[in-house]
């Protein structure tokens, strides 16, 4: 261990403030002493034996602050930083450049009722900050999978690779809400940074602003971008994160409460762009591609500029084979959020769909390079493309990289056992996937079906993605993984059952 790391690692095991706490402790001990002794006549040499201890004692205290830890659920072992994690969450080669993570903000409401306005008012000011030059966020979907776990603001810090945690909670009280927000440094864990607000729901877009300022100044950077024009309409806007909260669920009727959610978020305000999520809604729910075109262009022409419109947009004309729409939104989005690992993500994945695998490593090498973790569920879409490619060994050890991050596999993992033709090792770890993340997505089993030469169950499973209302169920008819059921007259009538034209997805994905 180099110096600077040796002395990084005394920081973040605070042991810098344990010596400091008991030298004062130490001191203000060897004053009652040399005080209080003399007066009762107790020996010089009980004295000398207190003030003895006391000096042998800081080694010892400095031992036992780097081996532990008190947290909120009592004392606890330091985690060792191994050396494997501390390659993969090496900083940036720019050595000056912030990052921060953002948590899903608490709801303290009597009722519990408004979890949806704390991480809705959490995701704003991650989507703010992600516009910060010289800041690099957490994305979303890996800060987010911490709610509601156990884990210590230092241990999502290390797997978020990240030196500052936002956390905080939302009140709300009729039209009058009340937010805390509190900026910690990971590395000592203390608060560099927190604020309470109390306000009426109509000046919720400019305390966001506030909230975002404030944070940008406390770490000395300047914010070079304006932000996005706030929705007119605040009622619209508690309609659209309230169904932005149902629509993360993964059952039917939490998806059809996000749907009434977003078209009353439309009918408070009808130029609310954010609203991108009701033509979502249509596409999985009602299988309305028509509809939902016309609802996915609304939203890109009142706001052209929208990560969210572009990218849906994106996905949307890709899965229906439209090629060149599909890449020319694909790439707008690229230009207007090139940082987000969401969007590189993704790029890499649609990309790969059609076969384009020089631009499909760019986008994945650089949403490797901005969030080294690679949390994006345990599926990045980099280590498809290497499946894809046939260099297995470096997919397994992405996919297992993103499993340490998430303590289960994913599904992606057992599509490239099966690609190996390890027929005994994909099921086990199909299994696996699915019992570690709690549901059967039946186009994810199909995946691997399809590929170990199962078609029959892979077809059932289909059906079962049918019956789910799965949202990623667009997507089989131009993932080269179900080239093998193109022929099959089963697949194409569930695909012209979800909307899709067989024949235009095919020509438009790769052979």
């Amino acid at each position: 261990m180099n110096l600077k790391r040796f002395f990084a690692e005394l920081k973040r095991r605070k042991v810098y403030s344990v010596a400091v706490t008991y030298a004062v402790v130490g001191w203000l001990l060897i004053q009652v002493v040399t005080q209080v002794f003399p007066p009762f006549e107790i020996p010089n040499w009980a004295e000398r034996l207190v003030i003895l201890a006391i000096i042998i004692g800081f080694p010892v205290a400095l031992i036992l602050g780097w081996l532990f830890d008190f947290t909120r659920h009592g004392i606890v072992r330091t985690a060792d930083l191994s050396s494997e994690a501390r390659i993969e969450t090496s900083p940036s080669p720019d050595s000056t450049e912030k990052s921060i993570a953002v948590l899903p903000f608490s709801d303290l409401s009597l009722a519990k009722d408004h979890a949806y306005f704390g991480e809705g008012i959490a995701e704003e000011l991650l989507g703010a900050l992600a516009k910060v030059d010289g800041l690099r966020v957490a994305a979303r979907r890996s800060s987010f999978w911490f709610k509601d776990k156990e884990a210590e603001l230092r241990e999502i810090a290390t797997k978020l690779n990240v030196d500052h945690v936002l956390e905080g909670s939302v009140r709300r009280d009729g039209n009058r809400v009340r937010i805390t927000a509190e900026l910690i440094d990971a590395c000592d864990g203390f608060t560099i940074w927190s604020e309470t607000y109390e306000r009426e729901m109509r000046g919720i877009f400019a305390l966001q602003d506030e909230i975002t300022r404030s944070i940008v100044d406390t770490l000395k950077l300047k914010l070079a971008i304006s932000p996005s024009p706030p929705p007119r309409s605040t009622d619209a806007y508690d309609a659209y994160l309230e169904g932005l909260f149902y629509s993360d669920k993964s059952t039917e009727p939490e998806l059809r409460k996000s749907l009434e959610f977003f078209q009353r978020a439309l009918e408070q305000d009808p130029k609310f762009s954010r609203d991108v999520y009701l033509a979502e809604s249509k596409r999985i729910l009602d299988w309305d591609l028509d509809g939902a075109e016309v609802e996915f262009n609304r939203a890109v022409e009142i706001e052209p500029n929208s990560t969210p419109s572009n990218y849906f947009i994106a996905a949307f004309y890709a899965a229906r084979g439209d090629r060149d729409k599909a890449l020319t939104y694909l790439q707008r989005t690229s230009r207007i959020d090139p940082a987000s690992l969401w969007v590189n993500n993704f790029a890499c994945e649609l990309y790969r769909y059609f076969g384009l695998y020089d631009e499909a490593m760019a986008a994945g090498e650089r949403a490797l390079q901005l969030d080294p973790t690679f949390a994006h569920y345990g599926e990045p879409a980099l280590a498809a493309l290497y499946r894809e490619m046939g260099r297995f060994d470096d997919a397994i050890a992405l996919y297992k990289k993103a499993q340490d991050f998430t303590g289960r596999p994913g599904f992606g993992l057992a599509i490239t056992y099966a690609r190996m033709n390890q027929r005994k090792k994909a099921l086990q770890t199909l299994e696996a996937a699915i019992a570690g993340w709690g549901y059967r997505p039946g186009d994810g089993i199909a995946h691997v079906h399809v590929v170990l030469g199962a078609h029959d169950d892979a077809i059932r499973e289909l059906e079962r993605a049918c019956e789910q209302r799965s949202s990623s169920l667009h997507g089989v008819g131009i993932a080269p993984e179900f080239a093998p059921l193109r022929s099959d007259k089963r697949f194409l009538s569930i695909l012209k059952k979800i909307g899709l034209e067989p024949e235009k997805v095919f020509a438009a994905a790769a052979p």
